[in-house]
């Protein structure tokens, strides 16, 4: 029997995907582009933004996709960069457990830049989006848990595929041409976990949708590529994870639900790692139960099972934007009343009272507690001890955190957020939602597009 290889497989079922009638799966893409750009504009002014301007600014091009909220264009491709690098700059943006990393900040800005160089229709974009997030997620089933523990960035060594993907579906490539772009999109797959802490790490995801964006160029003008890159000892999958799982898990029951409905998008309520907002939740709660001091605590264990904590790499942070993958500075700033806002996460030193307590907190791994069975992401809880100088000892467990799947954060909760993210335009925050939630036709494309170019 001829079996399809995974790329091809892959490829013919993307090109004959029909959304047109999935009102639920296009309803839960809605609210995903608003909690986007409410993590996007949040970032206006972050100074990192600025830097990455300065490189861009460097290097001209035709200015023709608007870039979220700094009121100025840029290219096809620097857009790309700079809208995927503002998404993710604050860690503000969504994540999927599937994909173990963070989808819409690398999708949305590659569909921004297409839809910007392309009449298209809100519908269209929806449908695409909806393509993008599930490709990424069955593409993070696919290559492996050992794979993030190894050591790779998921948003980037997935996201460049699953955007690239994305636009294909958006501009109607054949089945030939998308195997084509998800090759070049492949081929350019990188990103190390060890730069989570600076500002490389939100440079994956701009960096990943600028490489879809290259990947879609590629095909558009004939450039040879090869149409198996999934496949084979040297593809993708042998080269970054399992093929032998993957030829098992990416294709399989295509269409039957869609990963951005289900398990679905985890939207974020802390500007920072969502591994860390287990222990987040825990504290708050332990906090407003018992009358907890500093100076009273003899000490805090926090309880993961084996890798729960993995994203978490700083133990000892020195800086807030360190602070973003610390699970001490977290529980830290929480048991000294400071808030969990973006004000406590910039590249700035951390407060001495902050920093003194970090050596309280202690990470401990127990592989004997069973996952319940609601736990997001699947088998992970984390559950926070704290041991009084009195004897007393203060414990709670949580499974699954405010703003994941199973306790999602509501429409309201997406708009006011976007609301928050815009405290002097709340007029540009409403058009946006009253947009979004009807995005349609053409028209609402362009009007989108022409919102994000007017900002101010």
């Amino acid at each position: 029997m001829n079996h399809k290889n995974l790329t091809e497989e892959l490829a013919s079922l993307i090109v004959n995907t029909d959304l047109s009638s999935n009102i639920t799966a296009k309803k839960a893409a809605q609210l995903g582009i608003i909690d986007y750009l409410a993590s996007s504009f949040a970032a206006s002014d972050n100074e990192s933004v600025l830097k990455l301007w300065n490189i861009v600014n460097s290097e001209g091009g035709n200015k023709e996709v608007p870039v979220i909220g700094q009121r100025q264009k840029a290219s096809f491709l620097q857009a790309g960069l700079l809208n995927g690098y503002i998404g993710h700059v604050l860690d503000y943006d969504d994540v999927h457990e599937d994909v173990r990393g963070h989808p819409s900040t690398v999708i949305l800005p590659a569909l921004l830049s297409g839809a910007a160089t392309q009449s298209v229709t809100g519908e269209k974009f929806l449908d695409a989006y909806i393509i993008g997030v599930e490709v990424m997620a069955r593409l993070g089933k696919a290559i492996g848990a050992e794979h993030y523990i190894k050591g790779w960035h998921n948003t980037a060594t997935l996201g460049s595929i699953a955007a690239a993907i994305a636009v294909g579906y958006l501009r109607d490539f054949s089945q030939n041409e998308m195997q084509k772009v998800i090759g070049f999109a492949a081929t350019q797959a990188s990103g190390l976990r060890n730069q989570f802490g600076t500002e490389a790490k939100p440079l994956h995801a701009g960096l990943a949708a600028q490489n879809a964006l290259l990947a879609i160029r590629c095909v558009e003008e004939n450039i040879s590529g090869t149409e198996t890159a999934l496949d084979e000892k040297s593809g993708f999958f042998s080269v970054y994870g399992d093929l032998s799982l993957a030829e098992v898990t990416l294709t399989k029951d295509w269409g039957t639900t869609w990963s951005i409905v289900d398990p679905g998008l985890w939207f974020k309520v802390y500007p920072f790692c969502s591994a860390a907002h287990h222990a987040a939740d825990a504290t708050k709660i332990l906090m407003k139960e018992y009358t907890i001091l500093p100076t009273n605590i003899e000490s805090i264990d926090v309880i993961f099972p084996s890798n729960g904590d993995a994203a978490l790499i700083e133990s000892t942070p020195t800086t807030g934007e360190q602070g973003r993958f610390s699970v001490e500075y977290v529980i830290s700033l929480l048991i000294h009343q400071y808030s969990l806002s973006l004000e406590n996460f910039k590249d700035l030193p951390i407060l001495q009272d902050v920093a003194s307590f970090l050596p309280k907190v202690h990470r401990v791994y127990d592989d004997s507690i069973i996952p319940a069975p609601h736990a997001v992401p699947k088998n992970r809880f984390t559950i926070v001890k704290i041991k009084m100088t009195d004897g007393n000892l203060y414990e709670q467990r949580i499974d699954c955190p405010k703003g994941a799947p199973g306790n999602t954060l509501s429409q309201y909760d997406l708009e006011l957020k976007l609301y928050e993210s815009l405290p002097s335009n709340p007029l540009l925050a409403q058009q946006l939602i009253d947009l979004i939630n009807k995005f349609h036709s053409e028209n609402h494309v362009l009007q989108l597009l022409s919102l994000l170019n007017s900002y101010e």
